[in-house]
């Protein structure tokens, strides 16, 4: 990789500490400012995304220049390949950011083959810093996480999330109804990296999602294996994203199968 993967995740979090403290401070301008549209109109895209986004860029341009870089409001080329790809999401959670939840998050992720080494999620509104490196364990705010202990699927708590397409989102409902009569109950929050943090910090039991991007789980999905989550990552667009604890993991993929969830397309 020419630099070591703790290396990595130095980088990762200063560059999503500052990101993260320029979403916070752009937030009031944003909303003074046109919101533009991304894939429908209610999946807006705010000028703080895009400055948040070429933020990021600038800092790894400096600190690893040459190194492609995948992102949610610009793109790249940031398919896998030899060397160290960067993976972000300026704001996930744009429509909490809207509307002052303060569920939101940047995502960075350094990949190496198409893969999650070192992350980092760090909440704008509350300064958490959610992080991890392959093989090395995951904290918050430097405090080790761990999943929860959960052993039966009806006493979990299970998050998820819906598509911004209503005929998707609808499907989506359809599937999570009859998940909830088997789960203690279900949770959306509206940021799918941090979704997969509650999991690796044992405030969610599992999840479950269809239509995420690589930016939406890069980070958090490394940050929940490495507290101990079982983690299953789509193959290509459209599939489902999936982590849970391990007592749990085999009865809610039993759950998603026989409920529909598993195949939402």
């Amino acid at each position: 990789m020419g630099v070591a993967e703790g290396d990595l995740l130095d980088i990762a979090t200063s560059v999503a500490v500052a990101a993260a403290e320029l979403a916070r401070t752009a937030r009031t301008a944003a909303l003074e400012d046109d919101v533009g549209t991304k894939s429908s109109e209610t999946d807006v895209v705010t000028a703080a995304d895009l400055a948040v986004e070429r933020l990021v860029r600038e800092l790894l341009a400096r600190a690893r220049p040459g190194e492609p870089v995948l992102g949610e409001e610009t793109g790249g080329s940031g398919e896998p390949g030899d060397g160290v790809c960067w993976v972000v999401d300026p704001i996930d959670g744009t429509v909490n950011y809207l509307y002052g939840l303060p569920w939101y998050a940047v995502s960075l992720a350094a990949q190496v083959d198409g893969e999650s080494v070192a992350a980092a999620v760090v909440e704008p509104a509350s300064g958490r810093r959610w992080t991890a490196v392959r093989g090395g364990g995951a904290w918050l705010d430097g405090r080790p996480l761990r999943v929860s202990d959960a052993r039966r699927l009806d006493l979990s708590l299970i998050g998820t999330g819906y598509a911004y397409r209503p005929e998707r989102r609808v499907r989506q409902a359809d599937a999570v109804a009859g998940l909830l009569r088997r789960v203690r109950d279900v949770r959306r929050l509206g940021a799918a990296s941090l979704d997969l943090c509650a999991v690796a910090a044992g405030w969610l039991d599992g999840y479950a999602e269809h239509g995420l991007n690589r930016w939406d789980w890069a980070g958090g999905a490394l940050i929940a294996a490495e507290a101990g989550a079982v983690v299953r990552l789509p193959a290509g667009e459209g599939g489902m994203t999936f982590a849970a604890a391990p007592g749990i993991a085999e009865q809610l993929l039993v759950a998603l199968d026989e409920t529909g969830f598993s195949e939402i397309d």
